[in-house]
């Protein structure tokens, strides 16, 4: 198949995820598929209803903003070249789903190590750091986030019920310096990815009032 040499190349959306402290990538994962929309919601953080007047438009600090997509994943295209995807053929989509799953456990080894731990009298045990997980959507976005939810519906099986074809909806909140501070690599990014924001927002062309039906504000 032949292609335009003009035509854009298409960015994947997908994460990243990072060591904390080093900034050395761990794992790099790509959507098969963008999703076809992105929904995003944000809270503002307010002082409150409660506060005095004075304090009324006052916030506290960046918004609690959280981020939802639903994504395909199918292994048919991968089929037709077996040779070439010798890990599709003999475990389907598996390795991908699982890429994404062990984002919310703990390592085993760390867990073997804190039983440990526990079994020779340790009373206190810290909980295991997980890496530093990115969503990059556009160089625009980069951004520390957390997963929350994370679903997956397996629609298709090869004869080995490996998964071939399936939906995954993935829930995220987005950490900011509140969660993180300046000081932690996440909350850097934050800083990069609300000073993007900031900037892009000055490129929008300024309206007027008449066209919102006024000449002054009264």
């Amino acid at each position: 198949m032949t292609t335009f040499p003009k035509s854009p190349r298409l960015l994947k959306g997908g994460i990243v995820l990072i060591d904390p402290e080093t900034s050395v990538v761990q794992r790099i994962i790509s959507l098969q598929y963008n999703p076809e929309k992105l929904t995003r919601t944000l809270k503002g953080k307010t002082v409150g209803e409660d506060s005095d007047r004075s304090q009324a438009l006052r916030l506290k600090g960046p918004p609690v903003e959280t981020y939802k997509l639903d994504a395909e994943i199918d292994a048919a295209d991968q089929f037709e070249f077996p040779e070439q995807n010798e890990e599709i053929t003999q475990h389907g989509i598996t390795p991908l789903l699982c890429a994404l799953e062990v984002i919310v456990y703990p390592e085993s080894s760390q867990m073997l190590a804190n039983n440990s731990l526990a079994a020779s009298g340790t009373l206190e045990i810290v909980p295991t750091e997980a890496p530093l997980m990115l969503f990059v959507w556009s160089k625009n976005r980069v951004l520390p986030v957390r997963l929350t939810d994370f679903s997956i519906t397996e629609e298709a099986f090869d004869p080995n019920l490996n998964p071939i074809r399936a939906k995954i909806s993935l829930g995220m909140r987005v950490l900011s310096v509140d969660d993180l501070g300046f000081d932690h690599k996440g909350g850097s990014l934050y800083m990069v990815y609300q000073q993007k924001k900031e900037q892009l927002a000055t490129k929008l062309k300024q309206g007027t009032l008449s066209t919102l039906g006024i000449g002054e504000i009264p």
